[in-house]
């Protein structure tokens, strides 16, 4: 992934971190192909609604779905080895998060503190399973929960990276114009944080971006030229994935974030 955060030379030799917002596009872009491709995985496999609707655990003390459970125990492992030390990386379960068992990268204090408290991951989880998936797959049941949740995680985890990446988002747009932000800050004005932060021609650019990767990436190959073109995944879909889901998500994350800034 590429990283949000240049060094500036600062007096005495030292390296002062210092946002860069070309670097956050990048990004941004960046996870642009990781989220088509975890759609266009997910996709094989049908809705197996079971694996992520019912108690599925044989512990009786345990009423998780498979799902649920997987991802639980899956966050526990990648905190063991410094996975949320990563500002970039925000857990479904903060509760379940323990310290990490490794030496862990210092990641420089980039953000405000109040970063931390912004995790929008249970409305996440509950977008992504009621509303995004049933238009992505198709409906039915093949009994693969084990491969579905892994692919469900691996789709989850790419969403709300990038949801999430609104924190540095915010925190370059605030340090160009602090002028700008401040008194809707101040006064706590959700609304006109909004505005300040919707760019309409930005996000219809990276609708069409994304469209675009879509049918490169999903495209079925074939060796008869003139054939008529099939995706694995509807391209219009992700266009409308990003432009109901993510960016609005995103920008929430980037209000919440901003409301605290001042802190």
């Amino acid at each position: 992934m590429a990283k949000a955060v240049e060094s500036d030379p600062g007096s005495g030799g030292s390296d002062v971190p210092r946002l860069s917002l070309d670097s956050i596009r990048e990004s941004l872009i960046r996870q642009e192909d990781t989220i088509v491709f975890s759609l266009i995985e997910r996709a094989k496999f049908p809705l197996n609604s079971p694996a992520f609707e019912e108690s599925r655990c044989l512990d009786s003390g345990n009423s998780s779905s498979l799902t649920e459970f997987f991802v639980r125990e899956i966050e526990i492992l990648q905190a063991k080895v410094g996975r949320y030390e990563n500002p970039e990386e925000n857990p479904f379960f903060l509760e379940n998060i323990p310290h990490s068992v490794f030496p862990t990268h210092k990641y420089p204090p980039i953000l405000h503190t109040k970063a931390v408290s912004v995790n929008i991951n249970k409305r996440i989880w509950d977008v992504y399973f009621k509303e995004l998936l049933p238009l992505l797959v198709k409906p039915g049941d093949d009994g693969d929960y084990p491969s579905t949740a892994a692919s469900d995680l691996a789709c989850l985890q790419a969403l709300s990276r990038r949801i999430h990446y609104g924190k540095f988002v915010a925190e370059v747009k605030f340090r160009d114009a602090p002028q700008d932000y401040e008194p809707a800050i101040r006064a706590q004005d959700k609304e006109a944080l909004m505005k300040l932060l919707t760019f309409e021609k930005v996000e219809e650019m990276v609708k069409r971006r994304v469209q675009k990767k879509a049918e490169t990436f999903g495209q079925e190959v074939k060796c008869v030229s003139g054939d008529e073109k099939n995706y694995k995944v509807d391209p219009l879909l992700v266009s409308r994935i990003y432009g109901e889901w993510l960016i609005p998500l995103t920008k929430v994350v980037e209000v919440e974030y901003l409301l605290r800034r001042l802190d």
